[in-house]
């Protein structure tokens, strides 16, 4: 069948095709940094990256870019209100992104473009449409003439007549038609501003993707994507543009747009003041909770956030996590060599995990369909755990290689999915102070720690754990219930499994 998608564009479903074989260019529209992400904005940074792993476990080479707005009419107005410069604001922010995004197991794009970077681009993009005629100038500002672009309208589908019937007239009296839109805005005193033909000013926002993934991918790469809330007028923008600047079509071959997160049924933003913030979710919920939840329905239709929507998530999340640990427990230290001839049942419960991962990829192939996705990861689960802890479960050499098999393969899947469970990493240098004022807390307490306590903050943190383990098996539960918040307030979580406790960052 291959790998279909519905294109916003097209107004259906169809094949994917590269328009090189075997690699993929995408463009998605990355944050405004002007403050910390909330769940809305992190569902097309999983929802992009997920289509990204796929079409990599495909064996596509993708060239990934996603962009960074840090001029804009809200950074502006933040930084007043907190006194910095516009561009250091963006700067923070940009930083507070990744650490929450990397929490999220999103990978980093190739490139990461930001708007006040490439101002010559942008500039070019500009000069090349006034001189066509497509754009005027008014008092400073740039904008570019709708009507004489033939096609504004194709991404949305809005006529010349329905956006008329919505403009709001006199927002702007400077523009020779409601519908035209601003290339380049005049500089206002204390703004960001760079030098143009028309005087010191910045870009407005629909200019920077269109100059930036043109520089990066190209005219008419693959797939351009981002929140259905773009498609107009951000994208529309975008295309009437590029179009008009280098005289051809399509600026982008695919368009996918994702879904809202929703409360209540409506749209999740700050505006609303209706948004959870990723950052303070991560402070109770992992990293794999929070990603599988963005997963769990299909990118283009909304996804409804309420109370108990992560701990449902998380219920369902360590069905997948429990079948790989018990995967784990089998393997682990086994050589992988097939010895002796697999039983009939050992043979079909290889054939039925083969047909399992058939499934996963054919849901991914129709419109990255995660739900089915996650479902074929389900059944594959309960067939593992099924196959493992029947009674008559004998671990042979040869039936240990299939394990082995089958653990690559599900660790695979979910890894596509980016849904590994939270692997343990070593504590950096900036821990070591908060997690040495616990340890000294329990001064009072000198049989629980040895005479002289490490210098670095990953064995530091172990004593912690055998303190907390020794309380736990004496039923100190104060004692450990102390230590565990201790550590959470310092950004390290304990999680106690089957299979011993383990931690992970928040």
């Amino acid at each position: 069948m291959g790998l279909k998608v519905y294109n916003t564009l097209s107004k259906h479903k169809e094949q994917l095709l590269s328009k090189v074989p075997q690699q993929m260019k995408i463009y998605t529209c990355g944050p405004t940094t002007y403050n910390y992400i909330h769940l809305g904005n992190a569902r097309p940074l999983v929802i992009f990256d997920t289509i990204r792993r796929y079409l990599e476990y495909k064996g596509y080479r993708v060239t990934y870019i996603q962009n960074f707005t840090d001029i804009d009419d809200k950074i502006i107005n933040r930084a007043k209100e907190e006194n910095m410069d516009p561009l250091d604001l963006a700067d923070k922010y940009i930083g507070e992104y990744f650490r929450d995004a990397d929490a999220l197991r999103v990978k980093r794009a190739d490139v990461h473009p930001r708007a006040s970077e490439h101002i010559p681009e942008m500039l070019e993009m500009v000069k090349k449409l006034y001189e066509k005629g497509v754009a005027y100038e008014e008092g400073g500002d740039v904008y570019f003439s709708v009507r004489n672009f033939r096609g504004y309208g194709k991404l949305s589908g809005r006529s010349l007549e329905e956006m008329m019937a919505g403009a709001r007239i006199g927002v702007d009296e400077r523009k020779r038609d409601p519908l035209d839109f601003v290339l380049w805005k005049a500089a206002k005193p204390g703004e960001p501003a760079w030098e143009s033909p028309w005087g010191m000013g910045r870009p407005g926002w629909h200019l920077e993707c269109s100059a930036m993934s043109i520089k990066y991918l190209g005219f008419s790469f693959d797939i351009h994507g981002g929140g259905s809330d773009l498609i107009f007028p951000h994208h529309e923008n975008e295309i009437a543009q590029a179009e008009a600047y280098t005289g051809s079509a399509p600026f982008a071959r695919y368009w996918i747009h994702n879904g809202f997160v929703t409360v209540d049924q409506e749209k999740m933003s700050k505006s609303l003041g209706n948004f959870f913030i990723v950052r303070d979710l991560l402070q109770e919920w992992a990293p794999e909770i929070l990603r599988f939840f963005l997963l769990s329905i299909h990118y283009s239709s909304p996804l409804d956030y309420g109370p108990g929507s992560l701990k449902s998530a998380r219920k369902s999340y360590n069905r997948l996590a429990n079948t790989l640990e018990l995967l784990d427990s089998i393997t682990d230290g086994k050589q992988d060599a097939a010895v002796g001839r697999l039983s009939k049942e050992a043979e079909a419960f290889r054939d039925r995990i083969a047909s399992y991962v058939a499934k996963f990829e054919k849901a991914m192939d129709d419109d990255f369909n995660t739900a089915l996705g996650l479902a074929a990861l389900y059944d594959m689960g309960r067939e593992i755990n099924a196959f493992i802890n029947n009674k008559d479960f004998v671990p042979t050499p040869a039936v240990i290689h299939v394990l082995i098999q089958v653990r690559q393969c599900y660790h695979n899947l979910l890894d596509t999915l980016g849904l590994l469970p939270g692997e343990k990493r070593e504590l950096g240098p900036e821990y070591l102070e908060g997690i040495r004022e616990i340890a000294l807390s329990l001064k009072d307490r000198g049989d629980l720690l040895p005479p002289s306590l490490p210098q670095e903050p990953q064995e530091m943190l172990d004593i912690l754990i055998k303190v907390r383990q020794e309380a736990r098996a004496r039923k100190d539960f104060q004692l450990s219930d102390q230590l565990r918040d201790a550590l959470k307030k310092e950004g390290v979580i304990l999680e106690d499994t089957p299979r011993g406790t383990r931690w992970r960052l928040v």
